[in-house]
């Protein structure tokens, strides 16, 4: 008999395909209103995230929490418009070759972009209302001048230099973020399992699903709006 494929136990949306609710005790982001000091009072490891967050409080008595800049210490002032590392302020304030993490995709959404252990953007030039950032990839996006960020290098740096020595470790990290791990491929699964599986050959006819395909069928390449390689 065989196995469900991955693509109908996840839309089932048992267990294994959900994160822990403790992984995610604490939601990073920015306050509605910039303005003032803020000192952080506390660092928390959250498993649910590759960058250690950070608690911040003002003399009110207002607290929130964000991503930890690299070298963040207890007790470390940050403010709403300043120019150092740790502090929030708009895009549109910062000078080219600043380094930049947590950007907000739209205003006041809390932040989307450069979240992971030791990645940062650098800001390249900005043009009317619109800045352009260098991402970790490589690759430049523009953002809106009134979106916020943090300045600086996320800390987290070197998570992925040490190696992972027992496939156990490995296990347990993935599920604290709900990936499937270990991965089998799918040419090497039997054809009870999956449609691309079977000890005939490795050579697959068509990896396009149609858009109207069974969950058991709608593997491989979805609704594609190209295929093969692209000609210069």
């Amino acid at each position: 008999m065989g196995k469900r494929i991955i693509q109908q136990r996840r839309g089932k949306g048992s267990l294994v395909y959900q994160v822990r609710k403790k992984a995610s005790l604490v939601r990073p982001g920015y306050p509605a209103k910039l303005e003032g000091e803020y000192k952080v009072v506390k660092l928390i490891s959250s498993p649910g995230h590759s960058t250690p967050i950070a608690k911040f409080t003002n003399v009110k008595g207002e607290a929130f929490y964000n991503f930890a800049v690299n070298l963040l210490y207890i007790g470390q002032v940050i403010k709403f418009g300043g120019t150092s590392d740790g502090d929030i302020t708009t895009l549109g304030n910062l000078k080219n070759g600043t380094t930049v993490f947590n950007i907000e995709n739209t205003p006041r959404d809390g932040g989307k972009f450069i979240r992971t252990g030791g990645s940062s953007g650098l800001v390249m030039n900005t043009e009317g209302d619109k800045v352009t950032i260098a991402m970790p990839s490589k690759k430049e996006k523009k953002f809106s001048k009134d979106v916020r960020a943090t300045i600086g290098k996320a800390s987290g740096d070197g998570r992925v230099e040490k190696p992972i020595l027992k496939a156990g470790k490995k296990f347990y990290i993935m599920k604290s973020k709900s990936k499937l791990w270990p991965r089998t491929s799918a040419v090497k699964m039997n054809k009870i399992d999956h449609p691309f599986g079977s000890g005939r050959g490795k050579r697959i006819k068509s990896k396009i699903a149609k858009r109207n395909a069974s969950p058991g069928k709608k593997v491989g390449l979805i609704r594609p709006r190209r295929t093969g390689r692209k000609k210069r």
